[in-house]
């Protein structure tokens, strides 16, 4: 019932009416039954505009946090991500690709629209990135189509590391329904189970306009991390070594102070969150 006061009287008119979203081939989403809802990921913007454009309720996973905060602020997110249609997930134990891909085919089972990006982070720099599997074996399966999905302009609302972006026109692409029932019961085939991502991350890619790029989200997160922490760090021991060498040569007071200034922190390491 919030899912839909959400999208059709408290949240939905307000982000039409500031951002008027364009939608392109949203007759390819099926009236009813169960699709797969395939997209890339820009921001976290995205699910809310996909979603917006199409008449049925989309279901995404989201990480556990979002429904476990104690407290007022907590209940109320659990409240708002809930009627937003996501449904958490413990992203923190080793079970948690289990848990995602269990949870979609529930929610297929039941003859619904399941959300899912591929990608399993939001891109670093607005390429396409590898997508993983765990799509493909949830179409296999569960049977259900997968609709490719292309979402452009959300990394401008809402970039990456910033509160608020630029009002933009986000346009929503949705692709034709691929169906993957020539590979049936080869859900544990390795090579299948590629080949079906690549296809998919393909029409993706087309839908999208990105470059796309052959290696995960989330490593090239990781490699940002690493080389932010080694700048920082070195940047850091530059000042300190400096400090040191104005106090050990009897600089005054100022001097040494300056030195202070320019000791920098480590800069915070790119968020590398996972797929909703």
């Amino acid at each position: 019932m919030f899912y839909w006061l959400l999208k059709w009287v408290l949240l939905g008119p307000l982000l039409k009416g500031i951002f008027r979203p364009t939608v392109e081939g949203a007759q390819n989403v099926p009236e009813e039954g169960p699709a797969i809802l395939a997209s890339n990921h820009l921001s976290i913007a995205d699910w809310l505009f996909m979603p917006l454009l199409i008449p049925r309720r989309v279901t995404f996973v989201a990480k556990a946090e979002y429904f476990n905060t104690p407290g007022v602020k907590g209940r109320m997110q659990k409240a708002f991500f809930s009627g937003a249609g996501q449904v958490p997930i413990d992203r923190s134990s080793g079970t948690a690709a289990a848990g995602a891909l269990e949870t979609g085919l529930r929610i297929l089972r039941r003859g619904e629209l399941f959300g899912i990006y591929p990608e399993g982070t939001r891109s670093p720099d607005g390429r396409l990135y590898k997508g993983k599997t765990g799509i493909a074996r949830i179409a296999l399966e569960s049977g259900a189509p997968v609709i490719p999905v292309g979402v452009i302009g959300t990394d401008v609302i809402a970039p990456q590391g910033k509160l608020f972006g630029r009002i933009v026109r986000p346009n929503v692409r949705f692709g034709k329904p691929m169906d993957f029932s020539r590979y049936e019961g080869m859900q544990d085939d390795r090579f299948v189970l590629r080949s079906i991502t690549d296809e998919v991350m393909y029409e993706i890619m087309l839908l999208s306009g990105q470059e796309y790029v052959d290696v995960y989200g989330s490593s090239v997160k990781k490699g940002l991390t690493q080389k932010a922490k080694e700048i920082g760090g070195g940047a850091a021991a530059l000042a300190s070594q400096a400090k040191d060498r104005l106090q050990h040569h009897g600089k005054d007071d100022e001097a040494a102070a300056a030195a202070d200034d320019a000791v920098v922190e480590e800069p915070a390491a790119p968020d590398d969150e996972k797929s909703q």
